[in-house]
């Protein structure tokens, strides 16, 4: 019976060792939190998936080569709240994204708003003024 405890426990304290990098994915330590770089480019996939959907897109660079870049958003659910859908953004579509680019220098990053040729305006944080009020506000 002491055995069978044992092993219970190693087995419970091997599950809590594996899950702690569970949580230090959702940190923001590879972006460059206090920069802002606005793009202009051209759909090449959104990916509309949990745990975050992702928005792919090409940009022309100072030298005319094409720059593949990519940039996360927050999970489906959060995005409808902020006005987002699976039709948002289609291959082809011309927009302008304001990202907070990766520390390391690499065409990534995570979205902060996305801008069409019309004017509309799509964000990703709860400063949405095109977002539908919340109940109580």
């Amino acid at each position: 019976m002491k055995r069978m405890y044992k092993t219970v426990f190693l087995l419970a304290l091997g599950f809590l060792f594996a899950s702690v990098p569970l949580f230090a994915h959702h940190g923001s330590s590879a972006f460059d939190t206090g920069k802002k770089v606005k793009l202009t480019g051209t759909v090449t996939e959104w990916f509309w998936a949990n745990p975050h959907c992702f928005l792919k897109f090409d940009v022309k660079g100072d030298n005319g080569d094409v720059i593949h870049w990519v940039a996360e958003t927050s999970n489906p659910p959060d995005m409808i709240n902020l006005g987002w859908n699976k039709q948002s953004l289609k291959p082809g579509d011309d927009i302008t994204v304001t990202v907070e680019p990766v520390k390391n220098g690499k065409p990534a990053g995570r979205v902060l708003e996305v801008v069409f040729p019309d004017g509309k305006t799509l964000f990703t944080s709860g400063k949405n003024p095109n977002a539908p009020a919340k109940p109580g506000s």
